[in-house]
């Protein structure tokens, strides 16, 4: 760990672990929800959903990849354990009991929306305390605002598909 890395943050340093430990077991539940959705997933337009399902399980991993990476520059341990990661989590994990496609977009979109409420709250808290934490919180949320209009579009052109069949 570098030490001027830990010393420009000018917030409570332990607890800013805490809280991208919480985000990481966010991004860990997300990875593997979008990841096992992709696989479950049936109904009309399921190629489209698959598609955006495994890119978006891609992103969530290197968000994680990000957050641990920041963990352990400030001198904390990433969470360890999945099982840790039921603990920790703010938007907790709704497994894809029901493989159809309006459902998975829902459980998705309602998970972005978490995950979009969650860093907007550490964008605020790291606005001023640490500026390189705020630029990769930046970048995710970014990420998480382009996932809920992508699943939002999807389910959009679903509704659509349907109301035409009628």
């Amino acid at each position: 760990m570098g030490q001027k890395g830990r010393s420009i943050v000018k917030m409570d340093v332990d607890e800013l672990i805490n809280l991208l430990n919480k985000a990481l077991s966010d991004e860990w539940l997300a990875y593997y929800q979008y990841w096992i959705g992709a696989k479950v997933v049936k109904g009309p337009m399921k190629d489209a959903v698959i598609a955006e399902l495994t890119l978006h399980a891609t992103e969530e991993l290197s968000h994680a990849e990000l957050l641990a990476t920041r963990i352990i520059q400030l001198g904390g341990t990433p969470v360890l354990s999945p099982e840790e990661w039921h603990k920790l989590t703010n938007c907790g994990y709704d497994a894809p009991a029901d493989g159809y496609v309006e459902v998975i977009l829902d459980q998705n979109i309602k998970g972005e929306q978490c995950a979009i409420k969650v860093y907007s709250e550490l964008l605020d808290i790291t606005r001023v305390g640490d500026p390189v934490t705020y630029n990769i919180i930046l970048q995710i949320l970014s990420d998480e605002v382009e996932h809920e209009e992508d699943l939002s579009s999807l389910k959009e052109d679903l509704e659509l598909m349907l109301e035409r069949r009628r």
